[in-house]
């Protein structure tokens, strides 16, 4: 099978999908942010399917990009870029939860469970250091590049404008998460998972047509001697 930039765009769009249902299933009794589960083998599996998730949702978002990219304009390039710098930031934090502070919990628990407070919008008792720069950059990145990218795909109407609406939405509303209970932290991130998996399979099926596309010219011409 030849590679081609069809392909690779549609393989985007898979990990848009793949990152999307991660998403969702991460949130599923997930348990408190608390030192006392920090350092358990749920966490370290759950942080592991984060961080694979931020990953995927990069190569998602780069192909949605690649594919938009001259329907897009300033205001879709200024959101990937936001887009992929949060989603930058969300990876080094959930490298931080999965590696850092499960070896601090017993040394300085209260260190660590203000990174957690921190980290799911709430406010620390103590100092946290260039962290809280971390949060605030993965936060804008992901609300505000969220907005904008949404808007840019719904804009250029190539991709399921649905989940380019819910994806502008869901990304906005995790702000208020900085006055909600820690509680509705997990139900918020589902409608982002569901954006993510409208986005990747509509970019998949989409490279797939224009693949079929390209090829069928190809297929007559190969076809056409044996007729005559």
């Amino acid at each position: 099978m030849n590679i081609t930039a069809n392909r690779l765009t549609a393989a985007s769009g898979l990990c848009a999908a793949a990152a999307g249902a991660i998403f969702i299933g991460v949130q599923i009794n997930h348990p408190p942010a608390d030192v006392a589960h920090i350092a358990t083998t749920e966490i370290a599996v759950r942080e592991a399917a984060k961080i694979l998730m931020t990953i995927l949702a990069l190569v998602g978002f780069t192909g949605m990009f690649l594919r938009n990219r001259r329907r897009f304009g300033v205001l879709g390039l200024a959101g990937y870029l936001l887009l992929t710098v949060g989603y930058l930031a969300i990876f080094a934090v959930q490298v931080i939860v999965a590696c850092v502070l499960p070896a601090l919990a017993q040394s300085n628990p209260g260190y660590v469970q203000d990174v957690l407070d921190a980290g799911v919008g709430g406010s620390p008792l103590g100092d946290i250091g260039h962290l809280h720069e971390l949060f605030l950059v993965s936060g804008i990145g992901y609300s505000l590049g969220g907005l904008l990218f949404g808007i840019a795909l719904f804009r250029a109407g190539v991709l399921a404008r649905w989940a380019s609406l819910l994806l502008a939405y869901a990304t906005t509303s995790a702000l208020a998460l900085a006055v909600l209970p820690e509680s509705f932290s997990r139900p918020f991130a589902v409608p982002t998972g569901v954006a993510l998996i409208g986005l990747g399979i509509s970019l998949w099926r989409d490279q797939r047509r224009q693949a079929q596309t390209v090829d069928a010219p190809a297929t007559a011409r190969v076809a056409e001697p044996t007729t005559r």
